[in-house]
């Protein structure tokens, strides 16, 4: 089979990681965390050959959720994302949206449990629920890529930030650990900000997990 690809656009008011993923060769592909101006992420992809077929979220932050209402205005993409995250997307406090002057709250159209596997633009995503930097953060891994999305669950040597509503440190950490620290040490991690790592290079130097 033909490779899989992964590209990104830095977005928004915190330069949020808004990823692409598609197989090489095929026009379909899946965007994760559309950052802000959705339409316009919509239309860029559509400029470049891309018909965007899904949409993941990693967590429901409004710094990776703002993008779905342009997104939706000019395409019915469906949206995917952890079934315990249902609370912070419908709450534009607990979405942080609120405080940023820009309330916004949404659905998905399909929640997903911890371990299920969806078939989106031909690739297989499994859904890895990781709690703690919210309640329902997740992470995507293409097992036939090596790839992890991970969201804000886990950066370069860093962790997502656990002071916003339904945020828990010691929860985040048993994730990683658990969850994440199981996979191949070569999975290429690519993060809700910053620049991707390992999970290899994470589990010798990561100082919140060690």
């Amino acid at each position: 089979m033909s490779e899989i690809k992964i590209g990104r656009m830095v977005l928004g008011v915190c330069q949020t990681n808004t990823y692409f993923i598609y197989r090489e060769g095929s026009p379909d592909a899946v965007v994760v965390d559309p950052a802000d101006q959705g339409d316009k992420i919509y239309s860029a992809l559509e400029r470049n050959g891309f018909q965007v077929k899904a949409v993941l979220l990693t967590h429901g932050h409004f710094d990776h959720i703002w993008g779905i209402e342009g997104m939706k205005s000019v395409a019915e993409v469906p949206v995917y994302a952890d079934e315990a995250e249902a609370e912070v997307l419908n709450d534009a406090r607990k979405n942080v949206s609120a405080q940023m002057h820009r309330s916004y709250t949404m659905e998905a159209d399909e929640y997903l449990k911890d371990g299920q596997q969806v078939e989106l633009a031909g690739i297989t995503f499994r859904m890895i629920s990781t709690p703690g930097h919210t309640a329902g953060g997740c992470c995507y891994y293409i097992e036939e890529a090596g790839f992890l999305v991970s969201g804000d669950t886990l950066f370069q040597e860093s962790v997502g930030r656990t002071d916003f509503p339904t945020g828990s440190m010691g929860t985040l950490v048993r994730s990683i650990k658990d969850k994440l620290f199981v996979l191949p040490e070569d999975t290429k991690v690519y993060p809700g900000h910053g620049d991707s790592t390992t999970i290899a290079h994470e589990k010798k130097y990561n100082p919140f997990c060690v």
